[in-house]
């Protein structure tokens, strides 16, 4: 008998695999985890039913979430990221040489152990001894720490449920409070086609924040809609100022994506522009 996942977008359409193998399900004190391989792209990892990594095309994610910052940002020291716990994002920031100490907060300590033993190319740099792994709420980190950070990337599951606190006003004036002068932060914000509205308040709840916010995007096949968009926030960043060569070995990011990838569609350009 075939097994098959599915994953729901909306009301009539999401994503099918062919299950090839089932390796793990379970569930932790916060969420439902699964892993299964798929002819197709490999092993997969999702989080109470909604695909976060897949092992074909995870790197267009880790790389578009981390490398435009890392690469404007005069001096990026120290890093934090909110959630990531799969390893991914982590791997990419710790990949320049600049960064001295990485901060990594993320709420479920299984979605780390479970993805260093089935995702070692993804999980590879968790034990670099730059990095510090908190195992608790994003939220709490950013309203009690008294560090401040030059880059903070924003690698967290969709606004549903307990993480509906990390698209709130409240969580991004604790970030911006927690970040350097030159500070730059980094969201996943969703889909623009299939979560449009999603993205227009997130934007209206955060606006007056941060005085620069720009949204960038990247094709992501196994993410809903297949384009998934970035929001980029600071008081004092030029997108157009590279500060640093790109690391080797990358598969996505490029120099022509990164001057490419603020390029809009006109249906998004004419939604961003009724709430600015």
């Amino acid at each position: 008998m075939d097994l098959w996942f599915k994953e729901l977008h909306d009301a009539s359409s999401g994503i099918t695999f062919k299950v090839k193998n089932y390796l793990y399900s379970g569930r932790s004190p916060f969420q439902r985890i699964d892993i299964f391989e798929v002819e197709t792209y490999g092993k997969v990892l999702t989080l109470d039913g909604m695909v976060m990594v897949t092992e074909r095309d995870e790197f267009i994610y880790h790389e578009m979430i981390t490398h435009p910052a890392l690469r404007i940002h005069p001096d990026p020291k120290k890093v934090l990221i909110i959630g990531g716990g799969d390893g991914g994002t982590a791997r990419e920031v710790l990949k320049y040489k600049e960064v001295e100490k990485v901060v990594m907060v993320e709420i479920d300590k299984d979605v780390v152990e479970l993805s260093k033993k089935y995702f070692p190319t993804i999980s590879c740099a968790l034990d670099d001894p730059r990095l510090e792994i908190k195992y608790e709420d994003g939220v709490n980190f950013v309203r009690e720490t008294e560090e401040k950070f030059d880059v903070m990337l924003l690698d967290t599951s969709d606004p549903v449920g307990p993480a509906e606190v990390l698209y709130r006003r409240e969580f991004y004036e604790n970030c911006k409070r927690s970040l350097n002068e030159n500070g730059i932060l980094v969201t996943q914000a969703e889909s623009p086609w299939s979560q449009l509205e999603t993205i227009k308040n997130l934007l209206k709840e955060i606006k007056g924040v941060f005085s620069q916010s720009l949204l960038y995007l990247a094709h992501i096949p196994t993410y809903p809609g297949g384009l998934w968009s970035f929001l980029m926030l600071g008081e004092n960043f030029d997108i157009n100022k590279i500060q640093r060569q790109i690391p080797e070995g990358l598969k996505y990011y490029n120099e022509e994506i990164h001057r490419g990838m603020t390029a809009l569609p006109q249906y998004l350009k004419e939604a961003l522009n009724e709430i600015r």
